[in-house]
């Protein structure tokens, strides 16, 4: 199986302080990765390991096949990151800019005006950058990101300072790359909005890898909770109630919602009873465990051992 990213057994030590410590995981082309943690969990650190920017005390980092911090060009001019923090020169607008990059990286004659135009910043491409919002200047910095269409894209905290629609249009630009087979590793504390937009997670925990998969198989081990609302007629919580048996957990929402808790093996069972004649509900609702749950269980498991 080709890997675009492979880190075996990765360490990074800055004097007595372990910012990474014994990490293991590979991407395929067409994989987006999130890395999900705390400030301070590594997050950071494994991205630079991946860009050649920092090396590894111990263990070993390959990015499409090659040692990121070798200096080889080749490679290099297939990666594309996108920091959290951007940072531009305020006088030239945004065409100067990315033009720059385009040709400090070898990209295409004029890619710029089609990469301005992508990230819905044609309007302003003659403005100077120290007239554009945060917003703008993130846009900005996901269009140098992806100057010549890279093999692995690295993007730290990169929906900051975007409003609600153009975090929807920078994960349409996500699945386009990932589409075209480019491996996405992004760095986000925002973790509702990864869930249906990466298709694995890596949670770490002070430099530690403590659980890896997708959000089905991160579910299947943690074991946690279906959260089931059932919906009926204005007053009929009581009926709901009689008719669910005051199962240990029921909560009644209003005068026609309640909502209760189901482990898997009772999620089933319930289900199945729901499909009966005489059902005294019209609406059912099922709300698997989210990111932000996942991941406060696999902390709170860590620290419990």
């Amino acid at each position: 199986m080709n890997l675009n990213v492979e880190l075996n057994s990765v360490a990074r030590r800055y004097g007595r302080v372990k910012a990474v410590d014994g990490v293991s995981f590979s991407a395929a082309p067409g994989e987006v990765i999130a890395l999900v943690g705390h400030n301070g969990a590594g997050k950071t650190t494994l991205i630079k390991l991946m860009l050649g920017l920092a090396r590894p005390t111990a263990g070993s980092v390959a990015v499409l096949g090659q040692d990121p911090a070798a200096g080889d060009a080749t490679v290099r001019r297939r990666l594309g990151y996108l920091p959290e923090t951007v940072s531009f020169n305020p006088a030239l607008t945004g065409r100067e800019t990315l033009r720059f990059y385009v040709r400090l990286k070898g990209g295409r004659r004029d890619e710029e005006d089609a990469l301005l135009e992508r990230i819905g910043l044609a309007h302003a491409a003659d403005r100077r950058i120290g007239t554009y919002s945060k917003g703008m200047r993130q846009r900005l910095g996901l269009a140098q990101a992806m100057i010549g269409t890279p093999a692995v894209l690295l993007l730290d905290e990169p929906t900051t300072g975007l409003d609600p629609e153009l975090r929807q249009q920078f994960y349409a630009i996500v699945r386009e790359m990932q589409a075209v087979g480019a491996t996405v590793l992004l760095s986000s504390h925002a973790l509702n909005e990864l869930e249906g937009n990466a298709s694995r997670v890596v949670i770490l925990n002070d430099g530690r890898k403590i659980a890896d998969g997708t959000l089905d198989e991160l579910r299947h081990i943690a074991r946690l909770p279906t959260r089931i609302r059932l919906k009926t007629v204005e007053g009929g919580a009581k009926r709901l109630r009689e008719w669910m048996g005051e199962p240990a957990g029921l909560r009644q929402i209003n005068g026609h919602i309640v909502e209760l808790d189901a482990t898997p093996e009772d999620k089933a069972a319930f289900l199945r009873r729901t499909a009966g004649e005489g059902a005294p509900f019209e609406d059912l609702e099922m709300v698997p465990p989210g990111l932000d749950e996942l991941y406060a269980h696999f902390l709170s498991e860590r620290a419990s051992r």
